[in-house]
């Protein structure tokens, strides 16, 4: 195996390189695109990867997390690295393109001076770049799913837009998640007639009879290296998302099946190289490489991470690209004699205002997005917070959905004065500026689900606390292979306090709605979306996003509380990362 990135960056020769083969940012704070992109090739295979677009074809600014909070057999370990932490493991300089992109430092001041980052235009260049450098014969085009959904412009071309552009770039194989939201009909169609790219995926069967419902597994020579490539979905879609949208198929985490496709894989197609492409999250990919021999790569999505180097288990090297078209991975392999016998890696960055845009893509772009760019470019107010999305607790953007509930259900009468509202705690959602104009696209672009109705609905405080707490066993189990994936649901108008530690059931303590203690007796009048309906409940008429526009318009100067409503007992929590 080659000599690791990590060892070469203890050389004081490579401090301050983005990856293997990069140039240094030390002296400049915008580097050229032939910089960003600087890599010498490598050996006989190149992988080129993406994972997490969630339907982005234009730039957006998206921060890393200030807080990856997690139990203490799992803390500072990837997948729950964050800011200084983050920086100091994988010796990142202050303010360079690798602090920007890849920790939530000084990110406001970083971004006016960075830009944006993303966009399908110029993904297509970087992509496109590498291939021509390459040769198409010796690359292989991969993504790790959440890819045609959860913006504005998915929302409206039922992830078409996106599908149109993947098909552009010509990836050879995708997994999903999110993806299956626009419909199980939809969907089908999309993988059986519009995407060139196949569709793998070993953990997916039929609910009835354990049929595999897509191809587990596919095998390809690429420039006389024979590569068996595994998809992965993610394993909880049914938990995660409303069951109707995969209504009959069964998903889940199956070690023992994994492994006798890569066994399948070695020994009957007598392939040189097992990648898995996974949308499981880097937390339970490097928990199930323990479990799991003879596989080489993992490109792993779903949780956003970034990895600046890959995490070794035992053989197996794993790489994140992260999320919203902030990266596009590349990875060249020396295969020899059937085996992985050296790499080179590197995430290239894609800053929005050095990369060429790539003109067939940008008039792709154009195209899909011309019906709906008047509507999308609305101004309904300004913000003078930093609105965010992602973050294990809290977020800016879901205080301010919280205060739209409250004031559009306001009133009613005394008796049905809210109580409480939640947001669910997903991890996509771009971020706006302070002191920015908002956008009616900027609400798609973190409220951009296919189901986005509200419910309103009566719950006593002890069945409100046993949801609360199974949502934070799903966060904070100890085992990576029994969490769920995503964050603690967002909860206005409630403050609590957090042992991660605890035991299953005795996480959440000292809950006060309204600033009263809960009572567990009492009926409360909550506020949902961003899930199935509830039995007997029927959506009100008005949507999350209408209610958050409306809102928006109404304010017109947006102000949020930045102080979390939740007070962690055993952990660090960081709360002014963004703004140092």
């Amino acid at each position: 195996m080659a000599i690791s990135r990590r060892e070469l960056l203890k050389s004081s020769a490579f401090l301050g390189l983005i990856a293997l083969g990069g140039a240094s940012f030390a002296k400049r704070r915008k580097p050229s695109f032939e910089e960003l992109l600087d890599f010498k090739s490598y050996g006989n295979l190149t992988l080129i990867f993406t994972s997490d677009i969630h339907g982005h074809l234009k730039p957006v600014y998206f921060p890393e997390p200030m807080n990856l909070l997690a139990p203490n057999e799992l803390r500072g370990t990837p997948g729950f690295l964050t800011g200084t932490e983050f920086m100091k493991y994988y010796r990142i300089k202050p303010g360079s393109v690798e602090a920007y992109t890849m920790i939530c430092n000084s990110f406001i001041r970083l971004a006016r001076e960075y830009g944006k980052t993303g966009g399908a235009p110029q993904m297509a260049t970087v992509i496109k770049t590498i291939v021509q450098q390459r040769g198409r014969d010796k690359c292989l085009i991969l993504d790790g799913g959440d890819t045609w959904v959860t913006s504005g412009i998915s929302v409206k071309t039922d992830g078409m837009a996106i599908v149109d552009w993947l098909n552009y770039i010509g990836y050879d194989y995708i997994v999903g998640h999110w993806d299956f939201t626009v419909g199980k009909e939809k969907f089908l169609e999309i993988v059986n007639k519009h995407l060139k790219a196949k569709f793998i995926s070993y953990n997916i069967t039929d609910d009835l009879f354990g049929d595999l419902i897509f191809p587990p597994y596919d095998v390809r020579e690429v420039n006389g290296v024979k590569v068996g490539i595994i998809g992965s979905s993610f394993p909880f879609t049914p938990l995660a998302n409303p069951r109707v949208y995969t209504e009959g198929w069964r998903f889940g985490v199956r070690p023992e099946e994994l492994q006798n496709y890569v066994n399948e894989l070695r020994e009957k197609h007598k392939v040189d190289l097992v990648i898995l492409l996974s949308h499981d999250g880097l937390p339970l990919d490097i928990a199930l490489m323990k479990i799991v021999k003879g596989i080489d790569i993992v490109i792993s999505g779903h949780t956003h991470d970034v990895t600046p180097e890959p995490v070794k288990v035992g053989d197996t090297l794993i790489v994140s690209p992260g999320s919203h078209g902030k990266f596009v991975g590349r990875m060249d392999l020396e295969v020899s004699k059937g085996k992985l016998v050296g790499y080179k890696f590197k995430l290239i960055p894609v800053l929005s205002e050095v990369i060429p845009e790539d003109k067939g893509a940008k008039e792709l772009v154009q195209k899909w997005y011309k019906p709906y760019e008047k509507e999308f470019n609305t101004v309904i107010g300004t913000t003078r917070t930093f609105l965010y999305k992602r973050d294990t607790l809290y977020s800016t953007w879901d205080r301010l959905i919280g205060e739209a509930l409250a004031d559009y259900f306001h009133g009613v009468d005394a008796v049905m004065s809210l109580d409480v509202a939640t947001s669910p705690g997903y991890r996509w959602g771009p971020a706006v500026l302070p002191n920015s104009p908002i956008r009616v696209e900027d609400v798609y672009n973190v409220l951009g689900i296919t189901y986005p109705e509200v419910f309103l609905l009566r719950r006593k405080g002890r069945d409100l606390l046993v949801l609360w707490e199974d949502v934070a066993d799903n966060v904070f189990n100890p085992n990576p292979l029994y969490q769920q994936g995503g964050d603690m649901s967002r909860i206005y108008g409630v403050e609590y306090e957090l042992k991660i530690n605890a035991k299953q059931g005795e996480r959440i303590r000292n809950v006060r709605i309204k600033g009263k203690p809960l009572e567990a007796d009492k009926e409360y009048l909550v506020a949902v979306y961003g899930g199935p309906p509830p039995p007997g409940v029927e959506p009100e008429k008005v949507n999350i996003r209408d209610i958050v526009i409306n809102y928006i318009k109404k304010k017109r100067e947006i102000v949020v509380e930045r102080k979390p409503n939740v007070r962690v007992l055993d952990h660090p929590y960081n709360t002014d990362c963004f703004w140092r």
